[in-house]
C-alpha cells in the first residue's frame, strides 16, 4: 500500500489512488516460458497483496525506489508446464541477480535485497528459467523481463555554481536585470513534478526580486545609492514539486555589489581659504593647498582646479595633485608688497568626468573663495636694468668713468646700497666701481686687439643686512682706435726667374690692420724713398687693398746676385694714420721654358767659374785629414789622468761600474793615484749644501817622503782634522758627490745634508725599505745596540 504523506494535500493523495485502482486490473504474474494461460485469479490476489508497492504489465516490473532496511517484494514467477512429478527450482540471471535481486527457488518470489535508486540506475534486464532441482537441467527456454526503478521525489534541488558575486550599476532604474542563477534537480523531469523548481527570494528584500521561472534576480527599489551602501547579500530559495507543500529546496547567496557613477559633485571643505605668503617666494613654489572632497571613487572623483576670478595679471597658476586630488596654488609672477599686499580669488573645482546618463543631475562643480595675503619680506636690491651694456675706447686713460649702475631697496624702508665687482669675473682687476654711486672706473689700460669684450658681475648689498645681495651682468664694449699699423699678411718671398721678362709680375702682396674701424680698410702701399728710382722692380696698385710686384728688365742672373730685399711702405686710412715697412725677399732663381722654378741655388753654377772636380776632392781630403787630427788629439789628452798626484790630498775612488761591483772582495779597482786631488792639498773645501757658521782656517800641507805617499798617516791626519773641525760635515767620505741618483723611492742615504749627529738618527726605517736594504738596516742598528750597551 502507499504510506501516505501528512504533507501530501488531499487532491494528489485521490489521483494517485485513482491511478492506483486502474493498475489492479494489468496486475497478473509472468508466466515462465511466455505461455497464455491465464493466472489463477486467487493466485493473482495474494501477488498483489504480497506486491505492495510493486505492478507488473507486458513482462515488466515497475517498482518505486525505496531506501528501506527490509526486503521488499518485487513479483512471482510461475511456469505452467505440467511437471508431473518432478521437482522443479526458479533460477534469475542478469543486473543484479543474486546481489540486488533474490528469487525463491521454490515459489519463485522475487525481492528486492537492498536499496534501490533510480539516480543511479534506472532499469535492470534479468532472465528466468525452470529447471529441474534434481537434476539441474532446464525445463523450458529462459525468459526476459526488465524491472524499472520509479523515481520519488527524494533529490533536493542545488545550486552548483553558488554562491553568486554581481554587480550593478547604483541608481539602477527598477526592473534592471543584475544576474541569473541556476538550480538543478537529479528527480526524474519526465515523471511528476519532481525536479519542476520555482524560485523565490528568502533574503534581500525590499531592494531585489527574482523571477520563480528563470531566476533573474532584478532591482526592486529605485534609488540605491552606493555612497550609501555598497554591498548587499541576497539568498535565493529553488524548491521542487513546482513549489508546492511537501517538496525539497534548496538556497543559495548571492552578493550584489553596487559599482559607482559619478552621480555627486565636488565640495571644497569649507567656503573662504586665507593663506599669508611672503612676497620673496621663488616662482612656481607652493603658496597654499585647496581640497575639494568628491564622495565618488576612481576616475568619477577626479576634479580639476581653475581660477576664474581675481587673478587678472596671472600671477597664481592652480595645479590638481593628482595624488591628493588637492588644488596647488602656485605662484607664475613674483610678488611685491610694495606694489600690492592682497589677492582675493575665486576657484572652482570640476569634475574631470560628468554624469553620463544624466540621472544625478548637475552641475558637477563647486567655488570657494581663497583671500591671499602678500607678507612683507627683506628683499634685495634691485638693478634698474639687469644686463647694462657700456662702451670706452680703448686708449681712454686709467680711472676713465665708463659707465653707471643703479640698485635701489625695494622696501618701504630703503637702506643704502653698496656695489662692488664679483673679482671671479674679473681676474686681471681690469675695472673698479664707486662702493657709494656704482661708477665704473678704468684701472688698467685696455687692448681692443686682446679682448673685444669683458663681461664682469656687479653686486648691490643693502647696507643694513649684508646677506640681501643681488647681481647685474655688465657687458663693457671696447671700442677700436687706430692703434696698429697694416703689415704684411704674411712673410712673402718672391721668386723671379732669371728668363722672365720686363713687366712680370713677381710677387702680389695684401696687408692686414688688427684695428677694425667702422668705414673698413683701405691701405696705400709706396717703395721707401732711396728705393723710388731703384732699376730693378716697381709696384702696381690694385684698386683691392692689393699691390702687384713687376721686374723692370730680364738680366737678372743668380751669378751677379741671388737675392734682393725690396723694402714697401704700408699705410692705412686711420686718424691718425699709421704705418709700417715690410720687407720683401726676391730670390733669383733658374726656370724653365715654362716660367716653372727648377733651382734657385748660386751652387750650381760654381763649377764653370774655374774649380775642377780634382781641386774639390782634394779639399775634402783635407777636411777629412783634420778631424782625424782632431780626434788623435782629444783622445790623448782623455787618456792623461784628469787629477794631479799630490801626497796631501788621498781620497776614495769614486769608480763608475756598468754592472754591480763585487763589494769589500773587489779590490781590483783601488787605484791610490785617483784619491788625490790638488784642490784639497792647500786649502778648505766648503760644503755645498749647508753653509757653515764659522770659518775653518785653512790646513797647512803634509808632503810625502821619498817613498811615496804615507796613506795611513795621511787618513789618520784627516780623521783627526775632521773630528775637531766644527764647521766640517759628517761626511762619509771625503768625496762629494754631485747627486744622489735618479729614480730612487728610498731617498737619500747619505748623511752629508744632515745637520743633527749620529746619536739623533733613528734607522729602523731602513729595515722597511726591502730586502737591497736589510743589511745596512742591521748593521746601523747593531751601532745603536752597542751605543746603548
Amino acid at each position: 500500500m502507499w504510506r501516505r504523506s501528512e504533507e501530501m494535500p488531499k487532491d494528489v493523495w485521490m489521483s494517485l489512488l485513482l491511478v492506483w485502482i486502474t493498475l489492479l486490473s494489468c496486475v497478473s504474474t509472468i508466466p515462465i516460458g511466455g505461455a497464455d494461460t491465464e493466472a489463477d485469479p486467487g493466485e493473482g490476489q495474494r501477488l498483489l497483496s504480497r506486491a505492495k508497492r510493486g505492478w507488473v504489465w507486458n513482462q515488466m516490473f515497475v517498482l518505486e525506489e525505496f531506501s528501506g532496511p527490509d526486503p521488499i517484494l518485487v513479483g512471482r514467477l510461475h511456469t505452467d508446464l505440467d511437471v508431473g512429478g518432478k521437482r522443479i527450482k526458479y533460477v534469475l540471471a542478469g543486473e543484479g541477480a543474486g546481489t540486488i535481486f533474490a528469487i525463491n527457488e521454490l515459489t519463485g518470489d522475487i525481492h528486492a535485497m537492498k536499496r534501490l535508486d533510480r539516480e543511479e540506475k534506472a532499469e535492470y534486464t534479468l532472465t528466468a528459467q525452470v529447471i529441474n532441482a534434481d537434476t539441474d537441467q532446464p525445463l523450458e527456454p529462459p525468459s526476459e523481463f526488465i524491472i524499472k526503478v520509479q523515481d520519488i521525489n527524494d533529490n533536493p534541488p542545488q545550486f552548483i555554481e553558488g554562491p553568486y558575486r554581481a554587480s550593478v550599476a547604483e541608481m539602477s532604474a527598477v526592473g534592471t536585470p543584475v544576474t541569473r542563477v541556476t538550480a538543478t534537480d537529479a528527480d526524474d523531469p519526465v515523471y511528476g513534478n519532481s525536479a519542476k523548481l520555482v524560485y523565490s527570494i528568502l533574503e534581500g528584500q525590499p531592494y531585489f526580486s527574482v523571477e520563480p521561472n528563470s531566476a533573474t534576480i532584478k532591482i526592486a527599489l529605485h534609488g540605491m545609492d552606493r555612497e550609501m551602501r555598497e554591498e548587499y547579500l541576497v539568498v535565493i530559495q529553488a524548491k521542487d514539486m513546482g513549489g508546492h507543500m511537501g517538496g525539497l529546496s534548496g538556497t543559495t547567496t548571492v552578493t550584489v555589489t553596487l559599482t559607482d557613477i559619478n552621480d555627486n559633485p565636488p565640495k571644497f571643505s569649507k567656503n573662504l581659504y586665507e593663506f599669508v605668503i611672503p612676497e620673496n617666494l621663488p616662482i612656481g613654489q607652493t603658496g597654499g593647498k585647496v581640497k575639494a572632497n568628491d564622495r565618488d571613487i576612481g576616475e568619477n572623483a577626479r576634479s580639476t582646479y581653475n581660477i576664474i576670478e581675481g587673478d587678472e595679471q596671472g600671477v597664481f597658476e592652480i595645479v590638481t595633485d593628482s595624488q591628493t586630488q588637492e588644488g596647488i596654488l602656485r605662484l607664475k609672477k613674483a610678488l611685491d608688497f610694495e606694489s600690492r599686499r592682497s589677492y582675493t580669488l575665486k576657484v572652482e573645482a570640476a569634475n574631470v568626468q560628468s554624469d553620463p546618463g544624466g540621472s544625478a543631475g548637475g552641475p558637477f562643480k563647486d567655488t570657494a573663495t581663497v583671500k591671499i595675503v602678500v607678507e612683507d619680506a627683506d628683499e634685495p636690491p634691485v638693478f634698474s636694468k639687469p644686463v647694462y651694456t657700456l662702451e670706452v675706447n680703448e686708449n681712454a686713460p686709467v680711472n676713465t668713468v665708463i659707465g653707471t649702475v643703479a640698485a635701489r631697496d625695494p622696501d618701504s624702508s630703503g637702506s643704502q646700497v653698496r656695489y662692488f665687482i664679483d673679482r671671479h669675473t674679473d681676474l686681471e682687476r681690469q675695472f673698479n666701481i664707486n662702493v657709494d654711486d656704482g661708477k665704473i672706473t678704468l684701472a688698467k689700460p685696455l687692448d681692443r686687439e686682446t679682448d673685444m669684450w669683458h663681461n664682469i658681475t656687479v653686486t648691490a648689498t643693502e647696507v643694513r643686512n649684508h646677506s640681501q645681495i643681488s647681481r647685474a651682468v655688465v657687458a663693457i664694449r671696447v671700442m677700436d682706435i687706430n692703434d696698429n699699423a697694416p703689415e704684411f699678411a704674411t712673410e712673402y718671398e718672391a721668386f723671379l726667374c732669371e728668363n722672365g721678362k720686363p713687366g712680370q709680375v713677381i710677387q702680389t702682396v695684401s696687408a692686414v690692420d688688427r684695428d677694425d674701424p667702422i668705414q673698413g680698410h683701405y691701405f696705400e702701399y709706396r717703395l721707401v724713398p732711396e728705393m723710388l728710382n731703384n732699376p730693378n722692380f716697381t709696384i702696381k696698385n690694385n684698386q683691392d687693398n692689393s699691390i702687384s710686384v713687376l721686374a723692370k728688365h730680364d738680366t737678372f742672373r743668380r751669378q751677379k746676385q741671388e737675392m734682393y730685399f725690396l723694402p714697401i711702405v704700408v699705410t692705412d686710412n686711420g686718424n691718425p694714420p699709421m704705418s709700417s715697412t715690410n720687407t720683401l725677399t726676391i730670390r733669383v732663381c733658374g726656370c724653365s721654358k715654362d716660367g716653372i722654378v727648377q733651382s734657385c741655388n748660386v751652387e750650381a753654377y760654381v763649377l764653370p767659374i774655374g774649380l775642377s772636380m780634382g781641386a774639390l776632392i782634394a779639399i775634402l781630403a783635407c777636411i777629412i785629414l783634420l778631424l782625424v787630427v782632431l780626434f788623435v788629439t782629444l783622445r790623448r789628452h782623455k787618456n792623461e789622468p784628469l787629477i794631479i798626484k799630490d801626497d796631501e790630498d788621498v781620497r776614495e775612488n769614486i769608480i763608475r761600474y756598468d754592472d754591480e761591483g763585487g763589494g769589500e772582495e773587489d779590490t781590483e779597482a783601488f787605484d791610490i793615484a785617483t784619491l788625490q786631488n790638488p784642490d784639497g792639498v792647500n786649502g778648505y773645501l766648503p760644503r755645498k749644501d749647508i753653509k757653515p757658521d764659522l770659518q775653518f782656517m785653512p790646513r797647512a800641507g803634509h808632503h810625502s817622503g821619498p817613498n811615496g805617499v804615507d796613506v795611513d798617516e795621511f787618513i789618520n791626519v784627516r780623521l783627526h782634522e775632521a773630528d775637531n773641525d766644527p764647521t766640517a760635515p759628517p761626511y762619509d767620505s771625503i768625496q762629494i758627490y754631485g747627486y744622489e741618483g735618479r729614480g730612487s723611492i728610498a731617498g737619500s742615504l747619505s748623511s752629508l745634508e744632515t745637520a743633527s749627529s749620529d746619536s739623533d738618527q733613528n734607522y729602523d726605517y731602513l729595515r722597511e725599505w726591502g730586502p737591497r736594504f736589510r743589511r745596512l738596516g742591521e748593521l746601523y742598528s747593531v751601532g745603536e745596540s752597542d751605543r746603548e750597551t
